[in-house]
């Protein structure tokens, strides 16, 4: 592949290649619950995949008091710390960035999350060999569903954005592709249904990377780069 017009995939890296959507679910049901704001899990879950900022204006409403969000943050944090030796990664996540790899394209983790998750997300999934660049929250001014994250993963990529698809797990992925006008690849694995994530926009819904991996040379991947 030329190296002057090169192709590469964003991912996602939250509930579409490591198993942690439901462990924010949990982790942030019960921050909101210490706070005495408590909030169905149901409706935490809809909510996973935006930064914290946007998450608790989802959650919560914009006109909330915001003197408790530092808590909230931190109780999160710490509630999800607990996991961190026990995150796993989703069936065939590590062999569908080496298998990406091994077509040429520039393999992007282009996720939000803060620096030192994204330490124990790169560990679970055992792939950094084949990884061209991450991102974090610290990369981004505004969290999806803005495309800040997007936008940072190119630039630190080299990728140009009509040279890339998106993979993600959320409307909130679908979403922020959307705007940079990149595929965006669905995967169920996070707990999103097929068809809201083609609702969204998703060019392409899949269970989960393994699924991916099992077409990877028939799907947009590798079509549309």
């Amino acid at each position: 592949m030329p190296t002057d017009n090169p192709s590469g995939v964003l991912f996602d890296v939250d509930g579409t290649l490591v198993d942690t959507t439901y462990l924010h679910t949990v982790s942030w049901w019960e921050a909101l619950r210490q706070t005495d704001q408590p909030v169905p899990m149901a409706t935490v879950h809809r909510a996973i995949g935006m930064g914290s900022d946007k998450l608790l204006d989802h959650l919560l409403g914009p006109e909330r008091d915001r003197d408790a969000d530092g808590r909230l943050r931190d109780a999160h944090d710490t509630l999800y710390a607990e996991y961190w030796e026990r995150l796993t990664p989703l069936p065939g996540a590590a062999d569908l960035l080496r298998a990406c790899a091994e077509r040429g394209l520039r393999v992007v983790l282009a996720t939000s999350a803060a620096e030192h998750e994204v330490t124990a997300l790169r560990r679970a999934l055992d792939a950094d060999d084949v990884i061209a660049a991450v991102t974090s929250s610290e990369d981004a001014a505004q969290s999806k569903p803005a495309p800040d994250i997007l936008v940072a993963a190119l630039d630190q990529s080299g990728l140009p954005a009509e040279r890339v698809v998106f993979v993600g797990d959320s409307v909130w992925d679908v979403a922020a592709a959307g705007k940079l006008d990149i595929p965006c690849v669905g995967l169920t694995c996070g707990g999103t249904s097929r068809g809201e994530l083609a609702g969204a926009g998703a060019v392409a819904v899949y269970d989960d990377p393994a699924a991916l991996l099992a077409t990877l040379d028939d799907s947009p991947l590798t079509r549309s780069t």
